[in-house]
């Protein structure tokens, strides 16, 4: 039985935007260790319908469980909007999506309450992160503007390429009408093309990070709950492990362009036998 400060958290996403969640975890919290699985399988979730969403976040719990995490991350966008409040009950851990932290940023710091969103087609359906700014900040308006191309855009590695230019700028064209002055990036992909967004968006409109946001609650909840890691309690060499359905190689590539550093390669489970 691993002892509850030791045990790791459990990270996942649809595939491999996830990892800027990880990312921001080990810049908050570098000490603990960290169990993420990648449903290459699967992705994208994007587009799937919530029924079969929830049948893959709970597949994807059950296989957490059997790794004795202390604390889920659900670092999906969509998977937080469609299944999050389903299946929170299932698990006896703490467990944090993306969509609430983000919007409680943006609801709290917009200066006009016009507020854009901007994310996969499933994510912008759900109307989810519409729902919670206005239970947050009444006034708000909020925009909301799929980016369908964006995903493949960065899984490809084109982070500062004019055709990924030239796509934002189309994107982002109603967005900049409506005076947005606050943007959510309402996918975990979107904060590898901040440096674009911004070119595009100007200075002026702040650009919210739900990624950066979710490791703040997470460190907040683990302290509160008393499961930091305890300094010294586990080996380094065994801090991070990462799962994946399908595509170990090309997760490991882009694993390592996003985390700065060398990982562990990726082992292929059958996330079907949970």
């Amino acid at each position: 039985m691993i002892k509850k400060n030791d045990a790791p958290i459990g990270v996942f996403d649809s595939g491999l935007g996830g990892l800027t969640v990880m990312r921001e975890i080990i810049r908050q919290i570098p000490d603990e260790r960290i169990v993420y699985f990648g449903d290459m399988a699967r992705v994208p979730y994007g587009s799937k319908t919530q029924a079969t969403i929830i049948h893959y976040t709970e597949q994807i719990l059950n296989f957490l469980k059997t790794k004795e995490v202390k604390a889920i991350v659900v670092a999906c966008n969509t998977a937080s909007a469609y299944a999050l409040e389903a299946v929170k009950d299932q698990v006896d851990v703490p467990i944090i999506g993306v969509v609430k932290p983000g919007a409680r940023v943006a609801a709290a710091t917009t200066k006009n309450n016009r507020i854009g969103v901007i994310g996969t087609e499933g994510t912008v359906d759900s109307g989810l992160y519409d729902e919670f700014i206005r239970k947050l900040n009444p006034k708000a308006e909020v925009f909301s503007k799929a980016c369908p191309l964006f995903c493949p855009l960065v899984e490809e590695g084109l982070w500062h390429d004019e055709i990924t230019t030239l796509v934002t700028e189309r994107y982002m064209t109603e967005l900049k009408e409506a005076g947005v002055d606050t943007l959510i990036m309402g996918c975990t992909h979107y904060p590898l093309l901040r440096s674009t967004l911004r070119e595009v968006m100007g200075e002026n409109v702040n650009l919210v990070n739900p990624a950066y946001e979710t490791a703040v609650e997470l460190r907040r909840t683990l302290e509160w709950k008393d499961i930091l890691h305890e300094e010294g309690g586990s080996d380094d060499a065994d801090r991070y492990r990462f799962y994946v359905s399908d595509a170990s190689e090309r997760f490991g590539r882009f694993a390592q362009a996003v985390l700065g550093f060398d990982i562990p390669a990726a082992e292929k489970i059958n996330i079907e036998e949970f």
